[in-house]
């Protein structure tokens, strides 16, 4: 199974559609969280996926965030080994974010 890539345009236009559309999954360190991170996401860094992958809800929507897009999209593919269905990769990271949605978000 693949991991779908959502961009950020798209998840910004769903998010204000339904702010509740997708569960925001960030991955980075805490640090970086305090630097720049979307509105009612949920930092879980991701050397703590795998004990803690269970406080996730596989039937709900998930968009995993990272940096740059990449070890967003390495969770995403072992949340999708767990049995997650409805997983999304934020293509580009919170950096392609702050760049097309966001231009007043720290970029670092």
């Amino acid at each position: 199974m693949t991991v779908q890539q959502i961009s950020p345009i798209y998840l910004q236009q769903q998010l204000l559609e339904n702010p509740e559309a997708f569960f925001l999954l960030d991955v980075r360190e805490p640090f970086e969280y305090q630097i720049a991170s979307l509105q009612n996401s949920v930092l879980i860094p991701m050397n703590q996926i795998p004990e803690r992958f269970q406080e996730l809800d596989k039937n709900q929507p998930i968009v995993v965030i990272c940096h740059h897009g990449i070890r967003s999209e390495q969770v995403a593919y072992y949340l999708v080994q767990q049995g997650f269905e409805k997983i999304f990769n934020l293509a580009g990271g919170i950096h392609a974010w702050a760049n097309t949605c966001d231009e007043k978000m720290d970029l670092y």
